[in-house]
């Protein structure tokens, strides 16, 4: 990126937020601070108004506004298929407000830009998992969730557990959200529990926003997250399977970790990074026939004993 370029970035990275911090541009474009003050200082001289505070960032002025911003072909692009995953991935409020979104950003392009969103827009789809269960609950509750995060509110909510029969009612402070295997997560401090819980959408049977404002000062979402999955092992797995079998192993290899594959002769070379040998190898099983482990060992071991169990009661069922 040449310097023009990067100071026009920079000029629409701090009017997207109220204050930018010297060390976020720096990271942002890979520049020393040292380049990040001269950039602004051009800015300055430039006539934007700049107010800069040490220690706390840069700000534009209130009422300061840029033109409307031209859109790159591929930024556009990069819009549009976000459009289709927020349609398939999250309620129905949220994917018309990004639709809205979409008109706004559509309506400044290049004419000629509009026509390759046109021609490109049903090349792109979403196709959600047959396994994934899209249970709306109430209207928009992604949309009140963060507005109650953001006005910390307190939530009551209705919850059913997965181990219990009944439901729960509880009042919550909201922490924050994330989206992990085909269902959205939401970190909050439980007052029933005083303890911290993740709450998945699909298990809230109702949820209403309060007037009541709560004053705790929360860790951030990204502490709880490292908090879920510090205990989480990861396995690295190597597999062989024939190419004849691996086209149909679909979408499934997803659910267990694929991160990549190579051909090697009549084979192609699977590997995988899980939570659970458990689960792989009970997966494995399913064309074991055709395939082999490369890595690592105790996977072998997990499936021969699996086998054994299995030859056993196939036994048992033919003597009784």
């Amino acid at each position: 990126m040449n310097r023009i370029d990067r100071i026009s970035a920079i000029l629409i990275q701090l009017q997207s937020r109220r204050t930018v911090k010297a060390s976020d541009i720096a990271e942002r474009f890979g520049i020393s601070l040292r380049t990040v003050y001269r950039d602004v200082k051009t800015l300055e001289e430039a006539g934007v108004p700049i107010i800069g505070e040490a220690g706390v960032g840069y700000s534009l002025v209130e009422g300061y506004r840029l033109p409307p911003v031209m859109f790159t072909r591929e930024e556009a692009a990069a819009f549009l298929t976000a459009e289709k995953l927020v349609d398939k991935l999250t309620d129905e409020a949220n994917s018309a407000s990004y639709r809205s979104a979409m008109y706004k950003i559509k309506s400044v392009l290049r004419n000629s830009d509009k026509d390759f969103l046109e021609t490109i827009d049903n090349r792109i789809e979403v196709i959600r998992s047959r396994g994934a269960r899209h249970k709306q609950l109430r209207l928009n509750p992604l949309q009140d969730i963060l507005q109650a995060i953001a006005h910390k509110k307190v939530l009551q909510i209705v919850y059913q557990p997965a181990y219990r029969a009944e439901a729960t009612e509880r009042a919550i402070e909201p922490v924050g959200v994330f989206y992990l295997d085909n269902n959205w997560h939401l970190i909050a401090y439980c007052r029933l529990r005083k303890d911290y819980r993740d709450f998945r959408f699909d298990r809230l049977m109702s949820m209403e926003c309060t007037d009541e404002i709560f004053s705790a000062s929360h860790p951030q979402l990204q502490e709880h997250i490292r908090c879920i999955f510090k205990d989480q092992q990861l396995f690295n797995v190597t597999i062989e399977v024939k190419k004849e079998v691996a086209m149909y192993l679909g979408e499934q290899k997803y659910y267990h970790g694929y991160v990549g594959e190579s051909i090697i002769g009549d084979v192609i070379e699977m590997k995988f990074v899980c939570w659970s040998l458990e689960g792989f190898s009970r997966w494995f099983v399913m064309f074991a026939d055709m395939a082999r482990i490369v890595e690592p060992a105790e996977l072998n071991e997990r499936i021969h004993t699996l086998v054994r169990k299995i030859s056993e009661n196939l036994t048992t069922s033919k003597s009784c």
